[in-house]
């Protein structure tokens, strides 16, 4: 009986990610059951946040309240995966583990995310600009753009509306 390992997901209690994967991971060491539940996953993405013209990156989870394990589906697995505290079952019809698809897997595993951004503000917002000729003006937010990480702006300048394209980390939100 030679089943080859597949990926199944599991539903957590939402922030009980991590605890779950750590607790099935421990009881795998302790019954040595690493024949049967090869790896558990909690999938997370790196995203640079934009906040005030400052720029972090932070690590979020991909999918919140969702664990991936790659195991083989017996009686011993199921159970270990089932009784685990803070997991609420398969994902599945009728909690039945249901393995993902290869194509499932690649597209989970294969993608780049490590270019997303996010911004604290929308097209139509007021921010002032931060780190250019043009400290200081107050434009209002035209587009966005997250993949060349620019803004365009229509800016009050000398009377007109001059529109200006910037890197979105030269612009800081305006408190109203």
């Amino acid at each position: 009986m030679s089943e080859a390992a597949k990926w199944y997901v599991i539903h957590t209690y939402s922030g009980y990610e991590n605890k779950v994967a750590e607790n099935i991971k421990k009881v795998v060491e302790n019954r040595k059951l690493h024949d049967l539940i090869n790896e558990v996953r909690v999938p997370t993405e790196v995203v640079e946040e934009i906040t005030d013209g400052k720029s972090k990156t932070i690590e979020r989870k991909t999918f919140p309240g969702y664990v991936l394990v790659k195991m083989i589906v017996t009686d011993d697995s199921w159970y270990v995966v089932r009784n685990t505290r803070g997991c609420t079952g398969f994902v599945g019809p009728a909690s039945e583990p249901t393995p993902l698809s290869e194509e499932e897997v690649k597209k989970l595993f294969g993608i780049d995310v490590s270019s997303t951004v996010e911004v604290n503000f929308k097209v139509g917002d007021r921010v002032q600009i931060n780190g250019t000729a043009m400290d200081g003006f107050i434009g209002v937010v035209q587009n966005i753009d997250l993949e060349e990480r620019t803004v365009d702006l229509l800016v009050s300048m000398f009377g007109r509306e001059t529109p200006t394209t910037l890197p979105i980390n030269q612009v800081i939100t305006v408190e109203d």
